[in-house]
């Protein structure tokens, strides 16, 4: 037996890994007696080689990761700088330029698509409107919705830019500098037309209204009272009924007790 406390040495390192590498691992009884390695570990033992080659096991499996890990970290580093450019004032500038302008193109976006039925129909209004050959240009447009309107700063902006997607759309013609409403195709499509205003009727307008309301009264009552007769002509024929079938019923009583009568000999009829 060795004695565990005594520090190994680097000739019985050397041994013990030409031994494995010999021998294979485990085969530390074939290793100890070895003539090759016997010189350098006759003072251990079995289990201080098993030990031994564990503990040289794990560190070189720990060096490895370390020294892994170590050159990935060095390797990294000047690639990273390397991909990583300087800052350049003016592309920061034109970058966030540019991230301003998208910004503003979604929420112009996102407002154009909660307004767009709105700012079609008073532009279809006011080129309608005007009633020109030739529509009617945008300065026009925007003088009639501002009279009928409140509009945002923005207007005139979305107001181009929704001009533009209509004559995209075919919905609107550009003439010159004029938008008109685009005719209806041989397809059957229809021309948006605006809204008319709807004007509550004067009372002269309501007289003919009012006088067949009361026509129509009267003829309801008068054939709801007719209704009436009619349902009360037949309760009293239902109850003439009634009484015709117990009539029947008492004649039909009366005409069994003759027959039982007859059956007794009580009446004798007389041929």
């Amino acid at each position: 037996m060795g004695n565990p406390k005594q520090k190994w040495t680097s000739e019985e390192e050397e041994a013990l890994r030409a031994g494995v590498a010999k021998h294979g691992t485990g085969k530390w009884k074939n290793i100890q007696r070895d003539p090759e390695f016997n010189p350098y570990l006759y003072s251990r033992s079995n289990i201080d080689l098993k030990d031994k080659w564990r503990n040289m096991t794990v560190s070189a499996g720990s060096q490895s990761v370390k020294d892994k890990s170590r050159t990935t970290k060095v390797k990294s580093i000047p690639d990273a700088a390397a991909a990583t450019p300087l800052p350049n004032p003016q592309t920061s500038a034109a970058a966030a330029a540019a991230a301003d302008v998208v910004i503003d193109d979604y929420s112009e976006a996102a407002a154009d698509s909660k307004t767009a039925p709105k700012y079609n129909a008073m532009i279809f209004e006011a080129i309608s409107a005007f009633n020109e050959p030739n529509g009617a240009d945008t300065s026009a447009i925007i003088s009639y919705i501002e009279q009928r309107q409140e509009l945002p700063q923005n207007f005139r902006r979305q107001l181009s830019s929704r001009l533009r997607r209509l004559v995209a759309q075919e919905k609107l013609e550009k003439v010159q500098n004029c938008y008109k409403i685009k005719k209806v195709s041989s397809f059957g499509t229809k021309t948006p037309t605006p809204k008319k205003e709807v004007r509550p009727k004067s009372v002269h307008d309501t007289g003919d209204t009012v006088e067949g309301a009361a026509n129509d009264a009267a003829y309801s009552v008068a054939e709801a009272e007719n209704k009436s007769f009619v349902a009360t002509e037949a309760v009293k024929e239902s109850e003439r009924v009634s009484k015709m079938a117990e009539d029947a019923d008492s004649l039909l009583q009366l005409a069994n007790e003759i027959l039982e009568k007859c059956l007794r000999g009580e009446i004798v009829i007389m041929g």
